[in-house]
């Protein structure tokens, strides 16, 4: 009996449901507070991200247009002219030309992409805050009701 007594006690002062209570509460608090915090970060690097991807975009964007655009043109102009001038049919001529724009076009494009592929290196942060908020929340509740050594 003498046992049973002592076991209510400490039941009582350590995990009285008023403190289970408070405590999920204020769990419950900062896991929502950090949620929060989490969202505003990404929120930020995803800004800070499409700031960055602006010029790469609008490259990747001008440099297909140009390419587009300049085939015909090269196929029309360039080749005839370098046709006459190497007495070489038109017809080789053509291909030859549509070959080195097609290759400078796909130069600008790959340049642009590695622009475009480091402007999202931001999230970095967020991702690295998230891993530590997650580590916080899982000590948290592996810790929570355990009674806390006394230092000595």
């Amino acid at each position: 009996m003498a046992d049973q007594a002592s076991v209510k006690e400490r039941a009582k002062s350590n995990g009285s449901a008023e403190g289970v209570v408070g405590s999920v509460a204020e769990l419950g608090n900062d896991i929502a507070t950090l949620a929060e915090l989490q969202a505003k970060l990404a929120a930020l690097d995803f800004k800070e991200s499409a700031e960055k991807a602006t010029i790469p975009l609008v490259m990747a964007l001008g440099g297909l247009v140009v390419a587009v655009a300049s085939i015909p043109v090269l196929l029309a102009g360039v080749a005839v002219v370098l046709a006459s001038a190497f007495s070489v049919s038109l017809g080789w001529m053509l291909l030859i030309v549509a070959g080195v724009a097609i290759l400078g076009a796909g130069a600008i494009a790959a340049v642009a992409g590695m622009r475009f592929l480091h402007s999202f290196d931001g999230f970095r942060r967020s991702r690295e805050e998230l891993l530590r908020n997650l580590s916080w929340i899982r000590t948290v509740l592996v810790y929570s009701g355990r009674a806390v050594p006394r230092r000595r």
